[in-house]
């Protein structure tokens, strides 16, 4: 019998029966996300709108909600400081823009393929290509790209293997390279390369090992490290290895000191890695951070969170620190804890809970340097709609989203009818007093 056949669950639920499940989806819960890979922003925090940081806390603000609601979709900061929210959930076609400045969601055109488990990346032609996912219970081929001046999606070639839960990362030359994932029940070990001239994919070294929900990041010295991920047996690894795009070849590096997958990787400012939660081979969650340096090929300790946590988002702020928020907690209960890793010290702090408790979010950085949080499933294992803001410490407070207040429909107020005023009677003529006869 294969690892990879449905079974019973509370998943079946959210996944009408007859959708693909394989050990790698959470516990008694809904469908898990992708793991997203966006590149840096090439635009800089604006000085003017960003305010010192404290690095011992933030807060959590409530923003517009999204029109739908959604989980395991993908959230690109786009070049105009709009965050483009797509797909997700039981394979939605919707998306949607959010705009910092008046904290709302705007409907945008949808996809033409319904996909969940897809990654998105932006592209340095300012469009942004969604590839991959589940789409209608099946792992899609499909690609297409967003172009944000028209608002709508346009096909673009098909991925040589179809593909959900693999990575993607835009690579200095602008190529994209997309890695691992799970193809028709069996983890794959491919990857190929996307030619954003060309619109085709191209087949490129497979990785040592076949693996997903895994990480990706681009070093400073241009090459890839994948870290991580589970793989055919739904064992987590340790492994990890180095992808160079000179030779499109991938090389071991050092193993992680603890397996994981559905973690998180950051880039940090000094050009080191850090991995931080997940989950093992038994769905327990990691509890561990570690720090992977490109120059010696090894991994150290990067502290202990306080909250052991899968399916979070981590976030770089431009203070160097880095924020883990939400997930899949000890009790496989979506979380609001969130805390923050400071490189200095190597340590993790709790800072303010988010104000709904979420996994298989998106966090976003915007420009003024504050962190947009949006949907995520919650405890009930629905999607949600809700979105908020994480000022870091000696920011300003974001203004809160006020609920839309209704207006009172006035009573109606009957119409006085007019007064008539009745008509004077004439008055008599006098009568003429009779003669007198003679």
């Amino acid at each position: 019998m294969s690892l990879f056949l449905c079974c019973a669950g509370v998943i079946i639920a959210f996944f009408p029966v007859g959708a693909s499940k394989g050990p790698f989806e959470r516990p008694n819960k809904a469908q898990p996300g992708a793991l997203k890979t966006t590149r840096a922003i090439s635009h800089e925090l604006d000085p003017m709108t960003v305010a010192p940081f404290n690095p011992t806390g933030g807060t959590w603000t409530v923003t517009g909600s999204l029109n739908t609601p959604r989980a395991s979709h993908t959230a690109t900061l786009l070049p105009n400081g709009m965050v483009l929210a797509a797909a997700g959930g039981a394979s939605l076609a919707s998306a949607e823009l959010y705009d910092p400045a008046n904290g709302s969601w705007a409907p945008t055109g949808s996809l033409n393929t319904p996909r969940t488990g897809h990654t998105a990346t932006l592209l340095p032609n300012d469009m942004v290509l969604a590839a991959g996912g589940l789409s209608i219970f099946t792992e899609s081929a499909s690609a297409e790209l967003y172009d944000p001046a028209s608002g709508t999606w346009t096909a673009t070639g098909n991925l040589n293997v179809a593909r959900r839960f693999h990575t993607a990362t835009l690579l200095p030359s602008g190529m994209v390279l997309v890695a691992g994932g799970q193809s028709d029940n069996p983890v794959t070990s491919s990857a190929e390369l996307f030619d954003p001239a060309s619109g085709s994919w191209t087949a490129t070294g497979d990785l040592n090992t076949e693996r997903l929900q895994h990480t990706a990041t681009l070093l400073l010295n241009g090459m890839v490290l994948v870290a991580g991920g589970f793989d055919n047996n739904a064992a987590a690894l340790a492994s990890a290895e180095l992808y160079d795009p000179a030779t499109g070849n991938w090389t071991p590096t050092g193993k992680l000191n603890d397996e994981r997958g559905t973690h998180t990787a950051t880039l940090l400012t000094n050009g080191m890695v850090l991995v931080a939660g997940g989950r093992d081979s038994s769905f327990n969650p990691v509890g561990t951070g570690e720090l992977y340096d490109p120059a010696s090929g090894t991994w150290t300790a990067g502290g202990n969170l306080s909250t052991p946590r899968y399916f979070h988002t981590a976030t770089l702020l431009p203070n160097g620190m880095v924020l883990a928020a939400g997930g899949l907690d000890s009790l496989f209960i979506a979380s609001a804890n969130a805390e923050l890793f400071d490189p200095a010290s190597g340590s993790w702090t709790p800072t303010s809970n988010l104000n709904t408790a979420g996994e298989s979010h998106t966090a976003t950085l915007l420009p003024n340097g504050m962190v947009l949080a949006a949907g995520g499933f919650v405890s009930n294992g629905n999607a949600s709609s809700s979105a908020e803001l994480f000022a870091p410490a000696g920011m300003p407070t974001p203004t809160p989203i006020p609920s839309a207040t209704t207006t009172p429909t006035p009573t109606a107020t009957a119409t006085p009818r007019p007064t008539v005023t009745p008509r004077p009677l004439p008055t008599p003529r006098p009568r003429p007093s009779p003669r007198p006869r003679p």
